[in-house]
């Protein structure tokens, strides 16, 4: 099983085979920068593997020395970037920064709100937006030289798309304060005592072995227990113990499958890989 993409990026190689999307950085001359087209390529690529239920999990990889650099600084320096540095009214500036950085945001937290899990795969430097961007990811894997570098306080700023929110949840507090003061690298090993990944290889190529071997077994799995499973996780993240138990019953009451349940038994009676209907494509519009 195959399918492709609507459109084709600039900026990444995206391949979708059986039931697993594989969507590769492929700017390493540019060390894989955030650049303007790489802000506006990524969301369009997730949402439309997700709401056309295209594949059941994402891998992301990269290539070259560095997962990625971090953001180009052209985003900001351009005339029309999101500071808009030419507007002479400051509190206008502000109000429409705010709104440009939404954009931004929601370019990773589409991979928080995807429907399937999305695995990331981290060679050499994941720096800055790089850190923003595998925080909102469900699986991460590093290699051996991978490191992980909040580099926004190395310029002056403060990091704005995702790392604070997402980070003290995967990480202890602590660690997470002294590389956002510091701007110091976290390297993989480090960053797997802590818990921010799940694996350390000692190549890319092991790395990526092993990240389509998981996501073959999460393809295999039933798409609506594992989306179901992903919602759920992310909902006891942001809400108490009660609410998550409230909210796992409401949710089986409405989408516990006695037929993919059956479907599970039976195939592993019959020593088969279980035949399970994919997720809907969602509308893109309101009907």
């Amino acid at each position: 099983m195959s399918a492709q993409l609507s459109f084709k990026p600039a900026c990444f190689e995206v391949s979708i085979t059986d039931r697993i999307a594989h969507v590769k950085f492929n700017r390493p001359d540019q060390f894989n920068s955030f650049s303007r087209p790489v802000w506006e390529e990524l969301p369009a690529i997730v949402k439309e593997i997700d709401r056309g239920a295209l594949a059941r999990v994402i891998v992301i990889s990269s290539t070259g020395k560095h997962f990625t650099s971090g953001m180009d600084l052209a985003v900001f320096t351009q005339p029309d970037g999101i500071t808009s540095a030419g507007a002479k009214d400051p509190h206008l500036r502000a109000e429409m920064f705010r709104h440009n950085l939404d954009r931004l945001q929601d370019a990773f937290t589409c991979l928080d709100q995807a429907r399937i899990p999305v695995i990331a795969c981290i060679q050499g430097g994941c720096i800055g937006a790089g850190v923003d961007m595998t925080s909102a990811c469900d699986i991460r894997f590093a290699t051996q030289d991978a490191f992980f570098c909040i580099a926004e306080i190395n310029i002056g700023m403060t990091a704005d798309v995702g790392t604070f929110p997402r980070l003290c949840h995967l990480m202890p507090e602590g660690w997470v304060r002294q590389i956002s003061y510091t701007g110091e690298r976290l390297p993989a090993q480090r960053a797997l005592d802590l818990g921010l990944v799940n694996e350390v290889f000692d190549t890319h190529a092991a790395m990526l072995d092993h990240a389509m071997k998981v996501a073959r077994e999460i393809a295999s799995k039933s798409p609506l227990a594992v989306s179901g499973s992903k919602a759920m996780i992310n909902y006891a993240r942001d809400h108490t113990i009660a609410d998550g138990l409230d909210y796992i019953g409401v949710w089986n009451a409405a989408m516990l499958s006695g037929a993919h349940m059956a479907e599970a038994f039976k195939s592993k009676a019959e020593k088969r890989e279980a035949d399970y209907p994919d997720l809907l494509p969602l509308k893109d519009k309101a009907l």
